[in-house]
């Protein structure tokens, strides 16, 4: 699998069409998400390969993830397998409501994110 950077209490794979999927984590304590990660994943070459991610951690106990409640909401944009960019979405949100975001912002850009991805690996669209 791509690289997650810990394991989270629920974790959910959304197939998506082609060689697509979601992959999302996240844990809470008293019914309130306290991290999480959404991540767009290419299957390239027989791997699962990052194309983007949005996480949070509001634990202050990582080196993962930012405090969406404190930084807002961002996503990580990978290129060869590598933090090529940072993209700042939002100003600070609870981290329910910047999870519910990150889906909605990754629905709303998936096909810009693949274009890229797919224009960096120099793969054809079908």
């Amino acid at each position: 699998m791509a690289d997650v950077p810990r394991e989270y209490g629920r974790e959910y794979i959304r197939p998506l069409p082609g060689p697509l999927r979601e992959w999302i984590g996240f844990d809470t304590l008293r019914g309130e998400v306290t991290r999480f990660a959404v991540q767009l994943e290419y299957r390239l070459e027989g791997e699962w390969t990052e194309v983007v991610r949005y996480d949070h951690d509001g634990t202050n106990d990582s080196e993962f993830g930012h405090d969406a409640a404190e930084e807002g909401l961002h996503v990580d944009i990978y290129r060869d397998g590598e933090k090529h960019a940072t993209e700042f979405i939002t100003g600070p949100l609870p981290a329910g409501v910047a999870l519910d975001h990150a889906e909605d912002h990754l629905a709303k850009n998936l096909q810009r994110y693949v274009k890229r991805f797919e224009e960096w690996h120099g793969i054809r669209s079908q």
